[in-house]
């Protein structure tokens, strides 16, 4: 039974992204701090944190739908990062696949519960 935000399997795999993008910025050369590492450690965040706060509103069927919509543009946001740290080398092709494999699973979950919110 869902009682909080943290049950929900999209939020938990949103939150894991979010601490694995947190990791893998440590080794970002220095100068990337508050631009390139800044960007994506804040637009993954922003992907569990709307769904946490659209959950928190869910009495409002609109209300839950319209963070859905902000996560999946945080989302969005993120892939475009993601795309910048590849073509700048700071991950490799294996990774990027990675972590793109992991967006489009997140993704087709966030449209999943909007789609069937109720």
């Amino acid at each position: 039974m869902i009682k909080s935000f943290a049950d929900l399997d999209i939020y938990q795999l949103s939150y894991q992204l979010s601490i694995d993008i947190f990791k893998l910025t440590k080794s970002f050369p220095a100068e990337e701090k508050y631009s390139l590492t800044s960007q994506v450690v804040r637009s993954t965040r922003a992907i569990c944190a709307n769904i946490a706060e659209g959950f928190g509103r869910r009495v409002y069927k609109a209300e839950l739908k319209k963070f859905l919509v902000y996560a999946i543009g945080s989302l969005e946001e993120t892939r475009v990062w993601l795309s910048f740290a590849k073509d700048c080398d700071y991950i490799n092709e294996q990774q990027y696949r990675d972590f793109t494999n992991k967006t489009n699973e997140i993704g087709a979950k966030i449209f999943k519960l909007y789609s069937n919110w109720k």
